[in-house]
């Protein structure tokens, strides 16, 4: 298979939103499949309005270059290599929170978070994709 299925989408939500308990904080958590379309969300109660949107972005940054948000956040810093690459694409997010969901060696969705420090976005988005074997 080379798309996450439904029941894996709410599995790996799930498994964030117990990881977002546990950090104290709301979050929004977005799982996009393969393609980059949107297969699963939830908003936490008083979870930030302004980051549903970075949550989805992650998600799709994550997807659409097979690495973590962050990674591209650090190829993208003045005189790198992908300089500007965040307004590609209709709005990427190049810092941490955003993670490729891998089944094997296949790339079969990703997960993006936000509502909190970057660290605690990446450290629930990184439980999220554990849940994918």
């Amino acid at each position: 298979m080379n798309d996450i299925t439904f029941d894996q989408a709410a599995a790996v939500v799930a498994a964030a939103h117990d990881e977002a308990k546990k950090t104290g904080t709301a979050m929004n958590i977005a799982v996009v499949d393969a393609g980059g379309n949107l297969k699963a969300f939830v908003r936490m109660d008083n979870a930030w309005l302004g980051s549903i949107d970075i949550s989805i972005k992650k998600a799709r940054t994550a997807r659409f270059f097979d690495m973590e948000s962050g990674s591209i956040g650090e190829l993208s810093q003045p005189g790198g290599s992908l300089y500007n690459i965040e307004v590609s694409n209709g709005g990427l997010i190049s810092f941490p929170g955003g993670v490729p969901l891998t089944q094997g060696d296949v790339v079969i969705g990703a997960i993006g978070v936000s509502g909190s420090s970057v660290e605690n976005d990446r450290q629930v988005a990184l439980a999220g994709a554990a849940t994918i074997s």
